[in-house]
């Protein structure tokens, strides 16, 4: 079983909506050659369609556009239950329906992630263009950051398991 997803969700041709995979791109940067057991995936709006894909790996990072009730390009992190509570609100995505619906089949099949976390960044507009809003521009560096932060402390607990 391979270690940690980040995956990116959400349209790129709909502006603010594809934030998620907007900000893969910063993750490679960050990780550079020092993370080879990380894969980046650009999942478009494909959530049911990612199950397979979903059941190889031990831990999960999903980037998205989400309703924060908050000012555009807000980004708030998620994780462990606290993303599966998320989730279970009313209006939390723009993909609501499929990421909820893939982590209650995740949790059905077996293969529910235990390390866990969500990375929202408040949309500005949601319509057609090729490139996010400003503020939204400017958070995606924040949302890589959060990302590699989670990478990096999972993987020193995981250590820290191992030498004990």
């Amino acid at each position: 079983m391979k270690s940690t997803l980040i995956l990116g969700i959400g349209n790129t041709l709909l502006g603010d909506e594809g934030a998620g995979v907007h900000a893969l791109e910063r993750i490679r940067v960050l990780l550079g050659d020092d993370e080879r057991d990380v894969d980046l995936l650009d999942g478009g709006t494909l959530c049911f369609m990612l199950l397979p894909t979903l059941e190889t790996y031990r831990r999960l990072i999903v980037l998205d556009a989400a309703e924060l009730h908050a000012s555009a390009g807000t980004v708030e992190s998620f994780e462990g239950r606290a993303m599966d509570e998320f989730l279970g609100r009313p209006r939390r995505s723009v993909h609501e329906v499929g990421l909820c619906d893939l982590m209650t089949m995740a949790h059905l099949s077996g293969c529910f992630p235990q390390q866990r976390a969500l990375i929202g960044v408040q949309p500005e507009f949601v319509d057609w263009s090729e490139t996010c809003s400003a503020p939204v521009a400017a958070a995606l560096d924040e949302v890589a950051r959060r990302a590699v932060d989670f990478v990096r402390r999972w993987d020193a607990a995981d250590a820290a398991r191992v030498a004990a």
